[in-house]
Formats: structure tokens, C-alpha cells, sequence
């Protein structure tokens, strides 16, 4: 029987409206930044995970480039324009509620402080989990262990005792299960495909409804 939940954020519990790519595109035109793809974008993100803004992340991007364009500029832009289309996924703020009444509840995001905590606030989750962790808080972000387990001991449980729910393969389901958390895996449209190291997979529509009755599933030993 788990004794926590920890949730992902982005893509998990929340989503833009508008596509990455897109919300990229229209910062960079703020910013009068060149254009950025998407995969550099990531990549970049990925290679500073514990960081207090994303400036670093557009310093990396613009630092083979030919711009004058300010990396903190850019980082603002960026910040302001995801947040304008951020919203969350149906029935995940009752499901939050409703699961801290049997649950620790936590939340672990990969990115920097300033923009992972401008979307808790952006959709008034300040108060929403019993713990919430930004790995540009810690010593190392997703998939380390030290990730994990950093969560885990704000929830005041073992890992083995918490189930993780995210969309990522490698960060996600590959990082809970190697620091010995049982994962279920969400599902997006456009996502890969069910990892088979998830105990459960979900639809990202479904996340409200499924969660809870996967939890329900493992408290009565099925």
C-alpha cells in the first residue's frame, strides 16, 4: 500500500494552450532573439537542471549564435508567455485535494526555480501538495536518485513506499523506478509509447480519474 504520490508537473498536471515550438517563436520575437528550435531548447534545459532561472539555458543557446539578445530578457519573455498559456488539466486540482485526504502528496519538476515556481503560482498550486521540490533547489535533477529521494524525504516516506506519476520516459519512469518508486506512466497524444517498467499507463485526459483508481487498486493488494 503506497503511503505518497508525486506528480510531475508540466504535461502531467498542466499544459499550454499553444504548442512549445510556438510560445519559443513568440519569446524570441519579443526578445529580439534569433530563432530557437524546440530540440535545442530541450537539450540546453536538460544540461542545466539546477539552476535559479533559465538564463543559463538561453546563454547556452545564444553563445554560438550572433545576437545581442539578453539572455535574462529572453528568460523573462519566455517565463511571461508560458504563463499566459498555462492551464491545467481537468479535475487535477479536486483529485489533489482529494488524494492528501489518504495521501502524502508531492510534486518533483525538472527546471529552473524562478519559472517551475511562477507556475505554481500562475495556477494557485502555492498550497496545492504537502511538498513540492524544483531541481533547480537541489544538488541534482531528474532522473538522479538524489531527486527522488530528496522528495521522498519531504514526504517523510521511503521511496518504496511512493508511487510517481509523469510523462517522461527517461526522467520520469526510468528515474522513480531507478530510485525504487513504482511509476505510472502519462500518456500524451503526440507522447511515446507505454514503457513497460510503469506499473499502469494513463491517458493525459484521464489523469484525475485514472490516478486514483490505480492508487486504490495497489491500497487493496490487487
Amino acid at each position: 500500500m503506497p503511503r505518497a504520490v508525486v506528480f510531475d508537473l508540466d504535461y502531467t498536471l498542466a499544459v499550454p494552450r499553444r504548442d512549445r515550438a510556438t510560445i519559443l517563436s513568440e519569446a524570441t520575437e519579443a526578445a529580439d532573439a534569433p530563432d530557437l528550435t524546440r530540440d535545442d531548447y530541450l537539450a540546453a534545459h536538460r544540461r542545466n537542471l539546477t539552476r535559479e532561472t533559465r538564463a543559463p539555458i538561453f546563454q547556452d543557446l545564444l553563445a554560438d549564435r550572433d545576437s545581442d539578445a539578453d539572455p535574462e530578457d529572453l528568460a523573462r519573455e519566455y517565463r511571461e508567455t508560458i504563463a499566459a498559456a498555462l492551464e491545467s488539466l481537468p479535475g487535477v486540482e479536486g483529485m489533489l485535494d482529494r488524494l492528501r485526504e489518504t495521501y502524502r502528496v508531492g510534486l518533483l519538476t525538472n527546471g529552473p526555480v524562478l519559472a517551475q515556481r511562477d507556475k505554481l503560482e500562475t495556477l494557485g498550486w502555492e498550497d496545492a501538495f504537502d511538498a513540492a521540490l524544483v531541481t533547480g533547489e537541489l544538488e541534482a535533477g531528474k532522473p538522479d536518485p538524489r531527486a527522488f529521494g530528496a522528495i521522498a524525504a519531504e514526504l517523510e516516506v521511503d521511496p518504496a513506499d511512493a508511487v510517481y506519476v509523469g510523462d517522461e520516459i527517461e526522467a520520469d519512469v526510468y528515474g522513480a523506478t531507478n530510485a525504487d518508486m513504482a511509476a505510472i506512466q502519462v500518456l500524451r497524444p503526440d507522447g511515446p509509447a507505454p514503457d513497460p517498467r510503469a506499473i499502469a499507463h494513463v491517458e493525459q485526459a484521464d489523469v484525475a480519474t485514472a490516478v486514483p483508481r490505480i492508487l486504490e487498486s495497489l491500497d487493496d493488494g490487487e
